[in-house]
């Protein structure tokens, strides 16, 4: 049986939230080891270079998504796990694409497009003012990214799915010209992955600085938790869970049961402070078994590349001939033997 590839990437610019653990992190756990698939999975650690030019917060980065990733028992042993500048041949494929890919279809990128409208509401005579070539061009280097690996499904945001879109456009251009090298991926939405409010209410991001890291000591991630933004209704009045981000963080944690019951307590006015202590609970005994395990990973960097190396090593028994393939198939090759 030929198993279906997942691929999914992280971009490494940030600490790991609870954001981050329920929308991705946590499914790619469970998806490492299903023995049905093949997983990819990968620092994404070029792509942070367009937002980030800070090489030691892209270092620190890159350790501490490996070690939460490790921390909470992703299985290397059926899942590619591995640093997207230890593959090569990624680089290389990326120049490849990107000369059968249409300038046209990057103008139409939204990250690209909504950079240049901000350019225009303010007034810049230049709407490609501070827009770099990685920014424009970076849905080429996502393409190679999945097409490297022939990924067969690619689990994104609803944000992200143009990009796959695009991708199969290039795979498909490059087909056309050169043969079929390239299976067309698919994106995967789980519309059942929720969507973290953050400590203003905003959605929780490094963008709006407004995120729960994953592994705080329990001091500090009581403190945080303290700090997300409620109403001003009073205990014993009766609460609306929906749109209430303690509620949200804590449905994203817990069981069926346990969410109906607090859902009743929100009917019977239980007070912010009592919710957040509720909250502050649940998550520090659900996130204390793998906290032990990461700062354990964090004092053994050396384990880490290991996995990350071995990882590598992986990928590239399919990226090294699979690029000598598509060298051969656009005519760079050698002259004779």
């Amino acid at each position: 049986m030929n198993k279906a590839i997942v691929l999914t990437g992280i971009t490494t610019t940030g600490t790991p939230h609870l954001g981050n653990y329920v929308g991705a992190i946590r499914p790619a756990i469970a998806a490492s080891k299903n023995a049905n698939v093949t997983p990819f999975y990968f620092l994404a650690d070029y792509h942070a270079l367009i937002k980030c030019q800070e090489p030691e917060k892209v270092r620190l980065s890159s350790l501490e998504i490996a070690a939460t990733w490790l921390a909470f028992g992703l299985d290397t042993s059926n899942a590619v796990f591995y640093r997207q500048s230890d593959v090569p041949e990624i680089m290389e494929l990326t120049w490849l694409l990107t000369c059968v890919t249409a300038k046209g279809l990057m103008n139409r990128a939204h990250a690209y497009k909504a950079a240049v409208a901000d350019n225009e509401l303010s007034n810049e005579n230049d709407p490609d003012k501070g827009i770099t070539m990685g920014l424009f061009s970076y849905p080429i280097l996502m393409a190679a990214d999945i097409l490297m690996f022939n990924a067969n499904k690619v689990p994104v945001g609803k944000d992200q799915i143009q990009h796959i879109e695009m991708a199969r456009d290039i795979a498909g251009r490059f087909n056309h010209i050169y043969g079929d090298h390239f299976a067309l991926p698919e994106a995967v939405i789980d519309d059942n992955t929720a969507t973290l409010a953050g400590l203003d209410g905003r959605k929780m991001s490094k963008s709006y600085n407004n995120t729960i890291p994953l592994f705080e000591p329990e001091k500090k991630l009581k403190k945080l938790i303290n700090k997300i933004k409620t109403n001003s209704l009073e205990p014993g009045e009766p609460k609306d869970p929906e749109g209430c981000s303690l509620f949200g963080i804590y449905q994203a944690f817990a069981t069926p049961s346990e969410v109906a019951e607090i859902r009743q307590r929100y009917a019977q006015g239980i007070s912010w402070g009592e919710m957040k202590q509720v909250l502050f609970d649940y998550i520090n005994d659900h996130i204390t078994p793998a906290r032990e395990r990461y700062e354990a990973l964090m004092q053994a960097p050396q384990h880490i590349e290991e996995q990350l190396q071995e990882g590598a090593q992986k990928a590239r028994a399919i990226s090294v001939p699979f690029i000598k393939r598509l060298r051969e198939s656009v005519g760079i090759s050698r002259i004779a033997p």
